[in-house]
This record gives C-alpha cells, sequence and structure tokens, in this order.
C-alpha cells in the first residue's frame, strides 16, 4: 500500500540547522542534507506484514541497525503476548524463554541486587538497561510495563561500553499510541496470592496521547507462607506529535515493594548434600514451608524512573533521537539468614541452625542523556544504514552501613522446626556513620553501520569510544577506638571496543555470518565501588580493565513464509586479566593473569508453524574451563560456577477456534556446579552443585465475549522438587515453586 505524508511546514528552521550540523560533527553524509530542506515530504511506500506471535523482527535500539535477520549476534525479543500467556509478572519469569540464563542467590543473603543473572558464564546484573538507558538499583523488576524484553548475548561493549562482557538485558517500556483501547487483568493465584493490572490509551487532538499502566499485587509466594509480597506499579506515558515529523514523549515509572526478604532454608538432606559428619549427610530435608527468619524482617524498595524523548525527522530516512533520563531506587532491608548447622545431641529434633542478622541500606541514581541519528543513505554505490550518538551518564551507589551490634542477635533456630517469634536481644538499627559512595561519569561516543554491497553480502560494523571517571567515597568505624577514617580511591581511563560481522544471504529469508566483538570491564563497573590497593580483587584501582573477546558463526532463516526464524549459532567467548597478584609489595606492582574461555552452541526457534499452532523454543551449551588461572575456583581446568552445560527451553500454543487456546511448555536447566575446583575434596561442602531439573507448565484460556477471557495457568504440573538458586557456601537454597494454579480474567475494549 501506499501512505502520503501530510504536508507540512517545518517551522523551527534554527533547530533544523542545529540538527543538521550535529549531523555533520557525527560523520553523516552531506548529500542527504537537502532532502531535509523540502517542505513536503516525499511518498513512502510500506509492505504492510501481518503480525506474528512471539516472532519481532527488529529490535528496540538503533545501534542496530539491521533486522534481526540480518544482525550478526544472538538476540532473543520475548514479546508481551509471550509474557501475558505465561501468566509472567517479573522479568526474572520472563527470562525463562531464553536458555543460557541462570540466577545467583549471593553470599549469606546479602546481595544488594533484587535480579542478579549470569549469563553465558559471565555475571549480567549490572547490564540491565531500560529503554537502552542502564537500569540501577536493587528491585525484582516488574513485566506489568513491558512491551518486550531482548536479549544481546556476548560481549557488547560497542553496544553499551564497560562491563558488558556477557551481553545485556533491554526492557522495553509501553509507550501511547493513537488507538483508543482498555485492558486490564485480575489474576488469583493458589496459595493466596492476588494480582490486577491496568493499561488504558486515550487519544487527544490530532496527535496527542496518553497511557497509563498500573500494578497491584499482594500475597505469600507459593511454597513458603510466611514470605509475605506486596507490590505496587504505576507508569503514566503522554505523547504529542504522533504521525508527525516530531514526536515528543514523556512517561515514567513509579514501583513500591514491601516484602517479607526470602533467606532461604538449609540444604541438608536434599540430593547431592555431603557432609564429613554420618548423621548431617543421611538426615531428612527440611519442610520447603520453614521459615528461618524474624518476625519483623523486611524489604522495602522504591523505584521511580522519569523519561523524556523527543524524536525528530529531519528527512524521510534520517531521524534524530534525544532521550533523557533520571532515575532513582532505594532499597532498605533487615533479614535474618541462616549459618551453620549444630547437633548437640543424637535427636534431629533438637539439632540446629545458627542464624545471621543481616542489613542493606541502598540508594542509586542515575541521569542520563543520549542523542542518535539514524540514516540510510547510499555512498560509493552501496547502501548504508548509519547510526552515530553520543552518551552522557551518571551513576552513583550510596550504601550505609548499620552495624551489626544494632542488628541484635537471633537465638539458634530449631532445624526442623523454626520460630518466626524466636525474641532478638539487643535490636536498635541505627547507621554508625560508616558508608561507601561510588560514581561513575562517562562520556561517549559510537557509530554502527551496515553496509548493503550487493543483494548476497552485507558488513555489519561497530564502534564505541567513552572516558569514564570512577570515584568511591567511605568510610569505616574502628570498633576499638568509634573513630571514623575515611578513604577516597579513584580511577578513569578510555575505552573503545569493536563489532564487526560479515554477511552471506543465500536467498532473501536466510542469513550466514561470522562475527567478533568484544568488552572491557575496569575495575568498579558493578556497583562504583573501588577497593583500596591491597585488595587483591577485580575493584582494584591499581588494575587494568578485563578484555573479553567473543567469534560467533551463525545462521538465520525466516521459513513457513517468514512466520517462522530459525537461529543456530557457534560460539567462543574468552576473558583475559581477569586474576590479580601482588608482585612488588614496596612498590605495590599489580599483575593479572588469567584466561576464562565459554563456548558452545545455541539454537533457537520463534513464531509459527500454522496459523493456529505457535511456538518459541531454544537450547544452548556452555562448556566453560580456566585456560590460565590461580588456585582454588580460579584453578586451570575449573569450570564457571552455576554455568550449566545444558539449557533448554519451549513453550507452544494452539489456537483451536476464536474462543479457545491451549498451551504449554517444557524448562530444562543442567547441572550448575558451585564446586568448580578440580582439585577440591568433597568433605564438607555441603551442596556441591544445583542438580539438573526440567519442569513442565501449562495454559487454558477461553473467551467469553468479545471483551472477556479466563485464563488458567498450572504451573510446575508434575509438581517437581527443584533448587532454584544457592549461596556461594552451598549451605542455603531457595526452591523452585511446586505446583499451583493461577487463573487469570483478561479484558479488553
Amino acid at each position: 500500500m501506499t501512505i502520503r505524508s501530510r504536508k507540512h511546514t517545518l517551522a523551527t528552521q534554527p533547530l533544523l540547522n542545529q540538527s543538521l550540523l550535529a549531523m555533520a560533527a557525527l560523520g553523516l553524509p552531506l548529500s542527504v542534507h537537502a532532502q531535509a530542506q523540502e517542505k513536503t515530504m516525499a511518498e513512502v511506500k510500506v509492505e504492510a506484514a501481518a503480525d506474528v506471535p512471539y516472532k519481532a523482527e527488529r529490535a528496540s535500539s538503533p545501534k542496530l541497525t539491521a533486522p534481526l535477520l540480518d544482525t550478526p549476534q544472538t538476540i532473543s525479543v520475548i514479546r508481551k503476548e509471550l509474557i501475558q500467556e505465561q501468566g509472567a509478572s517479573s522479568i526474572v519469569e520472563a527470562l525463562r524463554n531464553t536458555p543460557g540464563i541462570t540466577l545467583q542467590l549471593g553470599e549469606n543473603g546479602n546481595t544488594s541486587a533484587g535480579d542478579t543473572f549470569q549469563m553465558r558464564g559471565f555475571s549480567a546484573q549490572s547490564s540491565i538497561f531500560v529503554d537502552g538507558i542502564r537500569d540501577l538499583g536493587a528491585v525484582t523488576r516488574e513485566a506489568f510495563n513491558i512491551e518486550q524484553v531482548e536479549v544481546a548475548k556476548g560481549p557488547a561493549g560497542a553496544d553499551i561500553g564497560r562491563g558488558a562482557a556477557a551481553g545485556y538485558i533491554n526492557l522495553v517500556s509501553k509507550l501511547p499510541t493513537r488507538e483508543d483501547a482498555a485492558a486490564a487483568s485480575l489474576s488469583f493465584t493458589q496459595g493466596g496470592v492476588k494480582r490486577g493490572t491496568a493499561d488504558v490509551t486515550r487519544s487527544f487532538g490530532s496527535s496527542g496521547a496518553f497511557r497509563l499502566n498500573a500494578m497491584a499485587q499482594d500475597g505469600s509466594v507459593h511454597g513458603s507462607n510466611a514470605l509475605e509480597r506486596k507490590s505496587k506499579g504505576l507508569a503514566p506515558s503522554v505523547a504529542w506529535g504522533l504521525g508527525t515529523p516530531t514526536r515528543v514523549y514523556l512517561f515514567s515509572q513509579h514501583i513500591r515493594q514491601d516484602n517479607v526478604p526470602d533467606g532461604g532454608i538449609p540444604s541438608v538432606g536434599m540430593a547431592g548434600f555431603y557432609n564429613a559428619g554420618e548423621a548431617l549427610r543421611n538426615a531428612p530435608r527440611v519442610d520447603r514451608n520453614n521459615w528461618y527468619g524474624i518476625d519483623g524482617d523486611y524489604e522495602k524498595v522504591d523505584a521511580d524512573l522519569l523519561t523524556a524523548k523527543i524524536e525528530h525527522e529531519l528527512a524521510p530516512k534520517t531521524t534524530l533521537t534525544n532521550t533523557t533520563r533520571w532515575g532513582k531506587s532505594k532499597m532498605d532491608r533487615i533479614m535474618t539468614g541462616i549459618y551453620t548447622l549444630a547437633m548437640p545431641t543424637t535427636a534431629p529434633s533438637s539439632w540446629t541452625v545458627s542464624r545471621l542478622r543481616q542489613s542493606v541500606l541502598q540508594e542509586n541514581k542515575i541521569l542520563a542523556n543520549t542523542t542518535n541519528i539514524v540514516s540510510e543513505f547510499t555512498l560509493g554505490g552501496w547502501q548504508h544504514t548509519l547510526s552515530t550518538g553520543i552518551e552522557l551518564l551518571s551513576e552513583e551507589q550510596f550504601a550505609t552501613t548499620r552495624p551489626s551490634t544494632s542488628l541484635g542477635t537471633a537465638p539458634a533456630a530449631n532445624l526442623y522446626h523454626p520460630n518466626r517469634n524466636d525474641a532478638l536481644s539487643g535490636f536498635k538499627p541505627a547507621e554508625n556513620g560508616a558508608f561507601t559512595n561510588g560514581k561513575t561519569e562517562t562520556v561517549g561516543a559510537y557509530a554502527f553501520d551496515t553496509i548493503k554491497l550487493n543483494e548476497q553480502w552485507q558488513l555489519n560494523g561497530g564502534l564505541r569510544v567513552e572516558r569514564y571517571s570512577t570515584s568511591t567515597d567511605s568510610a569505616t568505624l574502628n570498633a576499638t577506638t568509634n573513630v571514623l577514617a575515611g578513604s577516597h580511591v579513584e580511577k578513569s581511563g578510555n575505552l573503545a571496543s569493536v563489532k564487526a560481522g560479515l554477511l552471506y544471504k543465500p536467498t532473501a529469508d536466510g542469513s550466514v555470518y561470522l562475527a567478533y566483538a568484544n568488552a572491557k570491564t575496569p575495575p568498579g563497573s558493578a556497583n562504583h565501588s573501588l577497593a583500596a590497593q591491597t585488595a587483591a580483587n577485580a575493584n582494584n584501582p591499581a588494575l587494568k580493565p578485563q578484555k573479553t573477546t567473543n567469534v560467533e558463526l551463525g545462521t538465520k532463516w525466516d521459513v513457513i513464509q517468514k512466520q517462522l526464524a530459525l537461529t543456530a549459532a557457534l560460539y567462543r567467548t574468552t576473558n583475559k586479566d581477569e586474576f590479580p597478584q601482588l608482585v612488588d609489595a614496596v612498590t605495590n606492582t599489580w599483575a593479572q593473569l588469567g584466561e576464562r574461555r565459554v563456548q558452545g552452541v545455541e539454537l533457537g526457534a520463534v513464531g509459527q508453524i500454522t496459523r493456529a499452532w505457535s511456538v518459541t523454543a531454544g537450547i544452548a551449551t556452555m562448556d566453560t574451563e580456566i585456560k590460565e588461572g590461580t588456585t582454588g575456583n580460579n584453578a586451570v581446568g575449573a569450570a564457571s560456577r552455576w554455568s550449566p552445560k545444558v539449557s533448554a527451553t519451549m513453550w507452544t500454543a494452539y489456537q483451536f477456534n476464536a474462543t479457545f487456546a491451549i498451551g504449554g511448555g517444557v524448562r530444562y536447566m543442567g547441572e550448575q556446579k558451585r564446586l568448580v575446583d578440580p582439585g577440591q575434596a568433597a568433605a564438607g561442602v555441603n551442596m556441591p552443585a544445583i542438580p539438573h531439573y526440567t519442569v513442565v507448565d501449562a495454559m487454558a484460556s477461553y473467551k467469553l465475549n468479545k471483551n472477556v477471557a479466563l485464563q488458567l495457568n498450572l504451573y510446575n504440573v508434575f509438581d517437581k522438587f527443584y533448587i532454584n538458586t544457592l549461596n556461594n557456601s552451598g549451605a542455603r537454597a531457595t526452591l523452585g515453586a511446586p505446583r499451583y494454579a493461577q487463573l487469570t480474567a483478561n479484558v479488553q475494549f
């Protein structure tokens, strides 16, 4: 079909001239400038394609200058329709639709992040983005305001800058459209969780629209009667100029969470548990509903984002986008975690487990401005899609210390019958003046280009250069003198990252590619917290950035009349300079060594097999090994923790008619090793690994009328007992939910 744009006058000529100057400064060809001066937009031909459930044609990032079919990188897109079909309420649940991602619990539960991921063998918790801008904060991210989740795997320094060894996860927010609509859902989960969401869009004037997404949830986590969760979310957005060359969006998101924190349960008695003592080694496991916390434990999270985005068409094939974001999140948590098992007698009824009181009081702030220009043009007989931009970013994390003496002392809990009403002694929560305040400021510039050499060959490349500056101010309290001692540590430098891909198209619907990408991770990348130079860890400012490289050979095909996308990739990722060593204590000289290699295969399928039958599936293998290391978990020959050799996921749905559909899925997670040192003995290691598991889910939906549909989700159909996460010592685990049902009423107008 043909769409003719209405005639319009570019009234803000000075702004246009400034934009053109910016284009020139960023290296755009001047041949496109004359087109931007036209007062009437040229006729544009658009081929309308039918929307395919689960399948996305492109990612939202303007840095990805080609459709997914022609992008030489493994990228998974999880659309909102799939999230709704599965009844997922969090990003963690949505990410079950892509293999190769695992979750971590941390040591003693005192992790500062709600969502803690590992992807392809490397940490990804600091590589979570919202609308292309890095997202900070200790918050379990909600799905009610998400249009789609995009997962880019492999080193992505050219895309997102420092600390991108694993890749990144980008959450795309819902924004207004000119189509009036209203939708709501109300869910009731077996066990007592109640959740409601609303999504309302209204247009106004000739080009404006307003959208409001809201969410409220209350109830206990299924499988533990003590873990109460309360969440509220509000995401208003407004847009002007929709359907015109200049579009302005103003949107925000506000989350409030009031939770009972989960300290996990002892891993004793679980399959694979090992202890030198025969009695403990053969002891039964504890009741999954046990809670070892103390009444009054709490976790409160406030998270706010405010964003302004402007899109301006400089010419029919040239668009400038400027985005400004301010964000702030705060976590305040006091929880009681389990620690050491004790057997005072031979009677298991008197066995105990000691408990530790832990605290997190942390605030994260972010201020960002990004400017991007995407232009399509022909130069030298080759077709280019060029994306260039500048990013300004300020990230800050402030953590206050509550002394352990103020948190109180919790008595040991009975191993099999803990009492949440046990009395605390000496509980007077207060800050002692100690703190850590880390801040990173970044100025980055990038350019990406897809060059179409002919109908069969394409080149895809990108370059990012950035200047970062990280500083950490801290104060510690001397327990003997009761005097605070302050310190200031800083680190700055320049980083350059690249990506390059050569792509061959045997047909219009297929591609074969070979790609290279790298990333660099300087000290303090995860939380802006630099360590003293005497500390042998990755946050020592005396260290140089770790270097990660990736080579990927892959192929992508759209089959069955472009309704089903098939992907396959072989990859090898290498991380160097991971392990620091002090080589001269007098001159404080450090050396870095170490090489960790992760390689494997990833296969995927997403789309429709028939008009009624939809599917999304993936399988990934990971072979991890330290090729050059030190000792212990970093010894040569050791594997990477929490990296299953095989993981797989599949979800499929069949629409029988306009009113009835069924669906279901299978998730397989291979063994996730905690004990990875090939020379370590098994004695006293608690759980050496998370055993492999397979979980089956099911769904059925029935449309009562044109406005109301009922959906029943049954999770863990065969009631599989499995460990979801394990702490670093292997003594404490959180479990996957047992079999339960969720009934949802979906309303649309």
